[in-house]
């Protein structure tokens, strides 16, 4: 079951095409990876769905009908250009937008008690959001947008500003959201994260869909059909890299050889490198 529908969304700005004509299914329970160059739609498709930006054409749908205000408010949505207030303290900004998202205020301070301790920023409920550096900041935001359990988590660069710590504390924590059934939309650069985390994933460029899919299916539909060989011809280790119709041929003239074959495994090429075929081409 799809939680959001995207069917034949475009938008234009004057002469400028920013979707054209874009169709998506977001699977329900899934982290789906949201991927582009910059410039390609991606923040605009996310405006779209959000309802703070209107498509030119196409309809967004929300649970099988066409999205409402009241849909938008179970989302939680971290977008990448970061905005707290400065001169508001901590705790009294995260209260602020808790209550905005319909907790009430014995929710949002009970259950932002327990993200401040989790994320070790206790200490700063009541100094001033200025005084944040900015990792901290953004586990401020990332709270914010998560403590009203919505049903579906917007996550726009949610990596960013994060020390290779922190940026893992997030991983696990968006993994954690999925096991209790939440869907997350993940836009983010970092092709690492899109490999560790995504379930399926779809690649905008230039306005239009380039491809969507499961993770694994795209890594294994963009292949080159090649194998490793891995083997030993005494003490030393090699590898070898051959074409699937040559495998059986190779490890039989390596076997003959005497040498040891070791393994033998198929390439799959990471994400990254198809990330950069694609857009390329």
């Amino acid at each position: 079951m799809s939680i959001i529908e995207i069917k034949n969304v475009s938008k234009t700005f004057g002469p400028k095409v920013a979707l054209d004509d874009v169709s998506l299914d977001i699977p329900e329970g899934k982290i789906f990876g949201l991927l582009g160059p910059n410039g390609a739609g991606k923040s605009t498709l996310i405006r779209i769905i959000n309802r703070i930006t209107i498509a030119s054409a196409g309809t967004v749908y929300f649970q099988g009908h066409p999205i409402t205000d009241e849909d938008v408010s179970k989302i939680g949505y971290l977008p990448e250009e970061r905005g707290l207030y400065r001169k508001m303290k901590v705790g009294d900004q995260a209260m602020y937008l808790a209550q905005l998202k319909g907790m009430t205020a014995r929710d949002a301070a009970s259950e932002l008690k327990k993200w401040f301790y989790k994320f070790e920023i206790q200490d700063w409920w009541n100094k001033k959001v200025e005084e944040l550096s900015k990792g901290m900041a953004q586990k401020l935001q990332f709270i914010t947008t998560v403590v009203h359990k919505p049903s579906l988590m917007i996550l726009d660069e949610p990596f960013s500003g994060f020390d290779p710590v922190n940026a893992e504390l997030i991983r696990g924590e968006i993994l954690r959201l999925k096991e209790e059934g939440a869907t997350v939309i993940l836009s983010t650069h970092n092709m690492e994260s899109v490999e560790a985390l995504c379930d399926n994933i779809a690649l905008i460029n230039k306005a239009k869909l380039v491809v969507t899919g499961g993770t694994d299916e795209i890594r294994h539909r963009y292949g080159e059909d090649n194998v490793e060989i891995e083997y030993s011809e005494g003490v030393e280790r090699r590898t070898i890299v051959v074409g699937r119709e040559q495998v059986n041929a190779k490890l039989s003239e390596l076997i003959a050889s005497g040498v040891t074959i070791n393994s033998f495994k198929e390439i799959i090429p990471r994400m990254n490198d198809i990330f950069i075929k694609l857009v390329q081409e």
